[in-house]
């Protein structure tokens, strides 16, 4: 990369540090930005800093907000007593696309992994279960992804959970093993959480 001008060097080396983007993408990426407008640049530069300066976790449920609590948490038209537990922000925001559930959510912001350090103490389950011991809560309905992590999560979730006055479900069928919430479909989604079934 010695052939380009240190500044566009230091930026694409940024941007190669992003997620799925190698540095082949991260120099078009680069140009593109170059070729833009002053205008675009700056507007784009803002939108960057805004969204760190703004963005925190809800108060509640811990997904990303610019208030605490987040909307969500606040709309007085959601069932209070249903909360959907999922891995992500992105895997909310999915399920929010699909408009398939009208409870409220809480996002453990990963899944257990033990062969990466992930244990219960990682997650915001100590949170969850504050919710449910204090909360309104009937039913907690677990939309940790189907791979291995997930589903481990949703059996220690649900053995934990035993000992509350819960009923306890699992996302249905329509979610394929192995599948990402964020990469299905709305019609898939919806589906899977129509057809939720008590967590044995």
């Amino acid at each position: 990369m010695e052939f380009y001008p240190r500044s566009l060097v230091r930026l694409i080396k940024h941007l190669s540090k992003l997620p799925g983007i190698g540095e082949k993408t991260a120099a078009r990426l680069a140009l593109y930005i170059l070729r833009s407008s002053d205008e675009a640049a700056r507007a784009l530069s803002a939108s960057i800093l805004e969204v760190k300066e703004k963005i925190r976790f809800c108060s509640e449920c811990f997904g990303l907000s610019e208030t605490a609590p987040c909307r969500i948490c606040l709309n007085k038209n959601r069932d209070h007593t249903i909360v959907c537990v999922v891995e992500q922000p992105s895997d909310l925001a999915a399920l929010e696309k699909s408009g398939a559930f009208r409870g409220v959510y809480h996002v453990l912001h990963g899944a257990l992994s033990p062969m990466n350090g992930i244990g219960p103490e990682n997650l915001r389950i100590k949170e969850l279960i504050e919710r449910v011991t204090n909360g309104e809560i009937k039913e907690v309905a677990l939309a940790t992804n189907t791979g291995v992590e997930g589903e481990a999560t949703a059996s220690y979730l649900a053995q934990i959970l035993k000992q509350y006055p819960v009923r306890v479900t699992r996302i249905a069928t329509g979610v394929p093993m192995g599948g990402d919430l964020k990469y299905l479909d709305e019609v898939t989604l919806k589906r899977a959480m129509e057809r939720r079934e008590t967590f044995v």
